[in-house]
């Protein structure tokens, strides 16, 4: 009698994998627990703006009394430091988020990045896991901003919803310069070239902006300049918010940072599938 063959199919089983978001709230997690570990980074970050309200508050405190800074001139108008603290809650998330991409720098210096690229896990994800990190401080950032505003003398007539649209608009910004700077960072892999960068551009930025004047005292070619600056657009529609009369150009100055920050994180995303390629 012949031996019956018995055939056993052999079940593989593939584990499962995780969903982009689950993916993404790992990394959050992580960078979250990083900035735990190492809070002096974010504590410091958060003590930047208080000096910055009271230095830039006092010494351009007699700008106040210029015929642009009077109640009838129109929306934002009024005490310095009401026109002084939305440009400060720009200036800030604009500073903390060019910094955003060194620790992607730490993360190839470290292994880490090797680690991450091996695993099955989303680029999309990557990146967006640790821009949620930033821009949980950027928020923090802000609140401190407005808290110290108030407590410097500035109104806000506004009132929640225009707090919550110019913390809004604060994060359309942030959300630009961490995913630029994490492009950067991935592209040149350089701690030296990204700070070199970010100083580049955040001081152009900055001072060719209605942050701490407006427009009317500038020169004509600043003030041509500013027009098309995504830091004046940021900081009319928070000033707007606060004030509680938006500027006329409001729609298409979100619109504009909606549309920049959709192609940052595009970038931000490419630059690091490039960085995989290339090791």
């Amino acid at each position: 009698m012949m031996p019956t063959a018995v055939a056993v199919r052999a079940t593989v089983h593939t584990p499962a994998r995780a969903g982009w978001f689950t993916q993404a709230g790992q990394v959050l997690r992580r960078w979250l627990t990083v900035s735990v570990r190492q809070a002096w980074g974010p504590v410091m970050s958060l003590i930047q703006p208080v000096i910055w309200i009271v230095l830039f508050g006092q010494v351009f405190r007699s700008l106040g009394m210029l015929p642009q800074f009077a109640p009838s001139a129109g929306p934002g108008a009024g005490s310095y430091v009401d026109y002084l603290v939305p440009g400060i809650l720009m200036m800030t998330v604009l500073y903390s988020g060019a910094w955003a991409g060194t620790g992607y720098i730490d993360d190839i210096a470290s292994g880490v990045m090797d680690q991450y690229l091996t695993s099955p896990i989303r680029r999309s994800a990557i990146i967006t896991g640790q821009l949620a990190q930033q821009l949980v401080i950027n928020l923090a950032q802000s609140l401190v901003v407005l808290g110290i505003g108030w407590i410097a003398g500035a109104r806000y007539p506004g009132g929640i919803g225009g707090m919550l649209a110019s913390l809004g608009v604060a994060t359309l910004l942030a959300t630009v310069f961490c995913c630029c700077s994490s492009a950067v960072a991935l592209t040149t892999r350089n701690q030296i070239a990204l700070i070199s960068l970010s100083q580049l551009i955040v001081l152009p930025a900055t001072f060719l902006s209605t942050t701490m004047m407006p427009a009317s005292l500038m020169p004509e070619w600043v003030q041509n300049v500013s027009r098309w600056n995504p830091m004046t657009w940021a900081v009319e529609v928070g000033r707007g918010g606060l004030t509680g009369a938006f500027p006329d150009a409001a729609w298409w100055q979100v619109g504009g940072l909606a549309v920049l920050a959709a192609l940052a994180f595009t970038w931000a995303v490419r630059s690091l599938r490039s960085y995989q390629r290339s090791v």
